[in-house]
């Protein structure tokens, strides 16, 4: 039986600031979250809110997942980028070459995210979340297609995706090489299992398909904290 995808978790210096930026740049709508913090709702097929708790982590490096924002027109594109630079974003180098088409920004507390330019074949069925793009092997891919259920819906050169059966964005890793892990991912999955009160067969579930159980969670009473096989930690709740 899969887990759930309940919500991508912001661990962040400003939990309420950093909602209202995501809030003002993806035209979601905050709300407070029973499970502690502020939560933005999507109003697409998305299908999970984005959770952001306070946290003291700094941020080492760059983030293991980012923000893919896919653009109907070039015109759209800028828009994007303008409206997230009025919000507090920045742009950022990442590395990424002159001849780049997507725009590579940073939230205010630092978060990378990229603004891609149209006619992007691979993200044309997904919404203006196109897709969240971690740094991950080809075995952290089929680990998450395993353990949520999700399809891969790529697989090649390393590289590998799953999407939603019910759609929204698409989930990626961009396989080797793979950067340095340095400290906690301010960005993280919080799951839960799909049978209320299931938690201990769902990790004994999660153990066998490659992660590791850490223990509980030191930002948050209840959850149980676990690494993917790539040590990238994620969450599961009771229920």
């Amino acid at each position: 039986m899969a887990c759930h995808l309940v919500a991508l978790r912001f661990g962040a210096h400003d939990p309420l600031g950093l909602a209202r930026f995501w809030a003002g740049v993806l035209g979601w709508e905050p709300t407070d979250s029973p499970q502690a913090g502020i939560a933005l709702r999507p109003d697409d097929d998305t299908g999970f809110p984005l959770r952001f708790v306070a946290s003291r982590e700094p941020k080492t490096g760059q983030n293991q997942l980012h923000f893919d924002l896919t653009s109907a027109s070039a015109e759209d594109q800028r828009r994007t980028v303008a409206r997230a630079l009025d919000l507090g974003a920045r742009h950022v180098d990442i590395g990424q070459s002159p001849e780049e088409t997507h725009v590579v920004l940073a939230d205010p507390e630092g978060n990378e995210f990229c603004v891609i330019a149209p006619g992007n074949d691979f993200l044309a069925e997904c919404g203006f979340l196109g897709a969240l793009s971690c740094d991950g092997s080809r075995e952290v891919g089929y680990f998450w297609s395993e353990a949520l259920s999700w399809p891969l819906v790529w697989d090649q050169d390393e590289e590998t995706a799953i999407r939603s059966p019910h759609g929204g964005p698409k989930i990626t890793w961009g396989g080797p090489p793979l950067r340095p892990k340095a400290g906690r991912n301010r960005l993280r999955f919080d799951l839960a299992p799909a049978v209320p009160g299931g938690r201990r067969s769902e990790v004994d579930r999660l153990v066998a398909l490659g992660a590791t159980l850490v223990g509980d969670d030191p930002d948050r009473t209840g959850l149980v904290l676990l690494t993917d096989p790539d040590g990238n930690e994620f969450s599961l709740s009771p229920q």
